[in-house]
């Protein structure tokens, strides 16, 4: 079926129609597109252009036309250029042109096909807040489970001070936190209806756009038809969303992968969520962590690639904008799988605390010997350069911070005493950041509590 043919007297190419056609990605709309055509049949006869045995044939067909897809026998034809076409066709063939031609009345594709987006996303997003919830649910769970094992935290990939492993955990929950406030904000800007906007100018036939805003479950509508029917905001701010959220994923994937690296050993991944080698016996793979890192860089990539079709296009609705539909389904097919994926890899995670708290170098209590001289009254610039000296004596004598005697500690300032020795002591350098939103078991705690009241809000509010 042809919805522009009589203006031309020849055919299509047969290769233009292959490079232009998307049915066969964009046929996942079809909810949303019997959905909306429901809703604007609906609209129609409220003007009065269609009767009410009309509009009850055009749904009782519409209706038959989504059972077919749902129960995979919808037949496409080779006329099919997009779902839209492949709906309409086969409601003609149901109705008849008569009747079938009327739905249409008013209606573009270009208004049709945002509407259709829209709604597709709109019922899907809740997917990944359920997704960003359990995973969310593991890293805090995980936090409660363990607190009180130490770790080293790392800066530049070297030991920089000693954490709770809790502390390390519920750091990756804010990130997580912070995407999902994100997909707050993007749902209330992706509640806005387009449907009525026609091809660019409006429609003229009266439709009672609010009404089909409540129809359809819209918060609002588009206050501009030209802006309305090219806007892809909406798209472009969810791949943001996927590109950051997926680099976070990535992020985690990364500590998982390297915390339970043989030569640390802090944790061990469920072997559910590993595989083996095809050559040596002994491996135990973190594959999908490694996929998680690469499909973060296919994420990014989507948003650079929609952001650069997007910025040189006129106003109006351009064909260039067809090109939002397989990024968006990349991204949120790629997220849908991530998200419970690494929740359950983080459930199934095991602590060595002995490991992790064996990793613990002496080095990382240099800045507790700083805050010592500090508290005699020595500025911390100046206490800064006196532990560096320390560091620097004790490894030319072949000695840990311990062991050096006080002589030689005195040896680079006074201000040491015997009590320097107290202050070596990793539980002691955690429980020391008590400031809000730091390491100490005290403050961890706080975290763990805020973060089970907020999940217990989103869940309510979901």
């Amino acid at each position: 079926m042809v919805l522009w043919g009589g203006r031309f007297e020849g055919e299509t190419e047969a290769l233009v129609r292959r490079f232009g056609d998307s049915f066969p990605f964009d046929r996942r709309l079809y909810a949303a597109d019997i959905a909306g055509s429901i809703a604007y049949a609906k609209a129609l006869e409220r003007t009065g252009i269609i009767t009410p045995e009309e509009r009850a044939q055009l749904v009782e067909a519409l209706e038959r036309v989504r059972g077919e897809f749902e129960a995979g026998a919808f037949s496409p034809s080779p006329g099919d250029e997009d779902v839209h076409t492949a709906v309409e066709r086969r409601l003609t063939e149901l109705l008849g042109e008569e009747l079938a031609g009327k739905l249409h009345t008013g209606r573009s594709r270009n208004d049709q096909v945002t509407t259709d987006l829209r709604l597709w996303l709109l019922e899907r997003l809740p997917r990944l807040e359920a997704g960003l919830t359990a995973l969310q649910g593991a890293l805090v769970a995980g936090a409660e489970e363990h607190l009180g094992v130490l770790m080293p935290g790392y800066t530049h990939l070297r030991q920089a001070q000693p954490l709770l492993l809790s502390h390390w955990l519920m750091s990756h929950f804010w990130r997580l936190s912070r995407d999902r406030e994100r997909l707050e904000g993007l749902k209330e800007r992706l509640s806005v209806l387009p449907l009525g906007s026609g091809a660019l100018a409006g429609n003229p036939w009266g439709i009672d756009r609010e009404y089909l805003a409540r129809e359809l479950g819209f918060a609002r509508c588009s206050e501009n038809s030209l802006d309305a029917v090219s806007d892809r905001d909406y798209v472009a701010e969810f791949l943001f969303f996927s590109a950051l959220l997926g680099t976070h994923l990535s992020q985690l994937a990364e500590d998982l992968i390297l915390f339970s690296a043989p030569e640390l050993g802090f944790l061990e991944l469920p072997e559910g969520f590993c595989t083996g080698s095809s050559l040596m016996p002994q491996k135990v793979n973190p594959d999908p962590l490694e996929l998680l890192r690469g499909r973060a860089g296919r994420l990014i990539g989507t948003l650079c690639g929609f952001l650069t079709t997007l910025k040189g296009l006129p106003s109006g609705y351009n064909k260039d904008l067809q090109e939002d539909k397989e990024p968006l389904f990349f991204a949120m097919d790629t997220l849908e799988l991530a998200l419970p994926l690494l929740a359950g890899l983080v459930q199934g995670l095991r602590v060595d605390r002995g490991r992790a708290e064996g990793a613990l170098r002496e080095e990382t209590l240099a800045t507790e010997l700083a805050d010592y001289l500090v508290a005699k009254g020595i500025p911390f610039r100046t206490a800064h350069r006196l532990v560096g000296k320390v560091i620097l004596r004790a490894a030319r004598l072949g000695c840990s911070l311990k062991e050096l005697p006080l002589e030689e500690y005195r040896k680079v300032h006074p201000a040491f005493a015997s009590d320097l020795y107290e202050v070596l002591d990793f539980h002691r350098a955690v429980e020391r950041r008590d400031s809000p939103g730091g390491t100490a078991t005290a403050r961890v705690q706080e975290q763990i509590q805020k973060a089970k009241e907020l999940l217990r809000k989103e869940d309510k509010d979901d």
